[in-house]
C-alpha cells in the first residue's frame, strides 16, 4: 500500500493525537523510511542537530546478513531528515546520555526488540482514524511511500536503495510499476524521433 503526501501527514498526526511518543516515532518512520526495527535502535547520539541539514545515523538492518548479521546490525548510515523532525527528536533526547536510546514509549521504556507488540494496538486505532483499513494499511506503507516518493521525483535508485537499506534489485522487483509508469517515461521521451521542421509548406526530402 502506497500512501499520498497528504495521507502521510494524516498518519502522523492521528499518531501524535493517539500519543506523542508513538507520534514521534511514526514521524521518524515517514520521514526516513526505515523499518521500524530500525528507528528502535536509534541512540541519542545518532542524532546529528544541524540547524539546516540534519541528519540520523541509522543502525542497519540484519537482512541478508548471514553470519554476519550481528555485526551487520551495528553498522550505520546517514539519512537526510527535515529541520521539523530533528528539532522535536532533538527535545526529546534531553540531556539523556549518548548511549540512550533516543525513541522512547509512552511509559519511558525503549521500544522492544520486536517494536510491534508494542505500537499493534493503537497503529490500528490510527489507522482507523484515518479513515484507512488496518488489515491493509500498516506502518510499512510509511516505507513503500518514501521510496515512491523518491522515484517519482526522479532521485537515483542506487541512491534510493542506499537511504533505505535495501538493494537496487529489490527496489526493481517491487516497485518496477512506479518505475515504469512514472520514472522511465520522461526519460525515454527524449529519445523519440524529432518532429522534423518545416520551411513553409513545404518539408525538404534529403535524397
Amino acid at each position: 500500500m502506497v500512501l499520498s503526501d497528504e495521507q502521510v501527514h494524516a498518519f502522523v498526526d492521528a499518531a501524535y493525537a493517539n500519543d506523542r511518543q508513538l507520534g514521534l516515532f511514526v514521524e521518524t518512520l515517514a520521514v526516513t523510511g526505515a523499518r521500524s526495527s530500525q528507528v528502535t535502535r536509534l541512540r541519542v547520539e545518532d542524532l546529528h542537530h544541524h540547524p539546516v541539514k540534519p541528519k540520523l545515523m541509522m543502525p542497519k538492518s540484519g537482512k541478508g546478513g548471514g553470519r554476519n548479521r550481528i555485526a551487520k546490525k551495528s553498522e550505520r548510515y546517514s539519512v537526510p531528515i527535515t529541520v521539523a523532525l530533528s528539532k522535536k527528536l532533538h527535545a526529546a533526547a534531553g540531556h539523556r546520555a549518548s548511549d540512550a536510546p533516543l525513541l522512547l514509549r509512552r511509559n519511558g521504556l525503549p521500544w522492544r526488540d520486536k517494536p510491534n507488540l508494542d505500537y499493534r494496538r493503537p497503529v490500528r486505532e490510527v489507522v482507523k482514524a484515518i479513515g484507512e483499513d488496518p488489515d491493509t494499511v500498516t506502518l510499512y506503507a510509511l516505507r513503500h511511500s518514501s521510496i515512491v516518493r523518491m522515484l517519482l521525483k526522479n532521485i537515483p535508485i542506487r541512491l534510493i536503495a542506499a537511504l533505505h537499506n535495501t538493494s537496487v534489485g529489490q527496489i526493481e522487483r517491487n516497485y518496477s510499476r512506479h518505475i515504469t509508469e512514472h520514472h522511465s517515461d520522461d526519460l525515454t521521451r527524449t529519445g523519440l524521433l524529432s518532429e522534423p521542421t518545416p520551411v513553409g509548406n513545404v518539408v525538404p526530402l534529403v535524397r
